[in-house]
């Protein structure tokens, strides 16, 4: 068993509006400590052979300038690479998926020789996003595809392989993953009010993002 609990609590979600090159930006962020050190982290957040393990497979030039493609996900652009150095590490790519472009940023900071934390930040255009799809969703729809990787790295790390990347659609329908998305969710709605909207408003998108996940007709009661 995977201890969801744990898991959702290791994470702080943030949800805040800014400007990107003038442009009105929505920006999601997720922080995990993890067990482990940071040249550890790196090699798995940077090796095609270990992201594969956790995430997706993974193909192109995983180096500055270089273009990547998820298999059956997100392409872009390496755009900045900073390996481990005095402590901290990182790299910024464009996401792009669906004919637009996002920009992810994974931040690693070493907190001892043994424990290293990961900020990932996904920064969007808010007129790139297809119309109603904030209102209907909100964070979570983004979200809780992230908190799934966290997951994945964190049991990666933890050389647990009891959910790889082929089996995490039939584990996400399974009790545990339905719960794993729910919490996820409600998670992302607790990020949104602090951000400014309305609980009724993040309640039901956490809704919404539940369902989506969790393969459920959009009728389905509140659990």
């Amino acid at each position: 068993m995977v201890d969801v609990n744990a898991q959702l609590d290791a994470v702080t979600r943030g949800v805040q509006t800014t400007e990107r090159e003038g442009e009105p930006s929505r920006v999601q962020s997720l922080v995990q400590v993890y067990p482990s050190a940071i040249d550890d982290v790196w090699d798995a957040v940077t090796s095609p052979d270990r992201i594969r393990r956790w995430f997706l497979p993974v193909s192109g030039e995983l180096r500055l300038g270089g273009r990547y493609q998820l298999d059956g996900n997100a392409g872009g652009e390496v755009l900045e690479c900073a390996p481990p150095a005095a402590g901290s590490a990182g790299y910024r790519v464009t996401w792009e998926y669906g004919g637009g472009v996002s920009w992810v940023v994974i931040a690693l900071s070493s907190i001892d020789a043994e424990s290293t934390q990961l900020e990932l930040t996904h920064t969007a255009r808010i007129a790139d996003l297809p119309e109603g799809f904030w209102e209907l969703y909100g964070p979570g729809a983004t979200g809780v595809g992230w908190d799934q990787g966290l997951l994945g790295l964190a049991l990666h790390l933890a050389q647990d392989d009891r959910i790889p990347p082929d089996a995490a659609e039939a584990w996400m329908l399974s009790d545990e993953g339905r719960r794993f998305a729910r919490g996820a969710a409600d998670g992302w709605a607790a990020a949104q009010v602090a951000a400014g909207d309305d609980a009724e408003t993040a309640e039901r998108a956490a809704h919404a993002t539940y369902l989506f996940y969790t393969g459920q007709a959009a009728d389905s009661p509140a659990e």
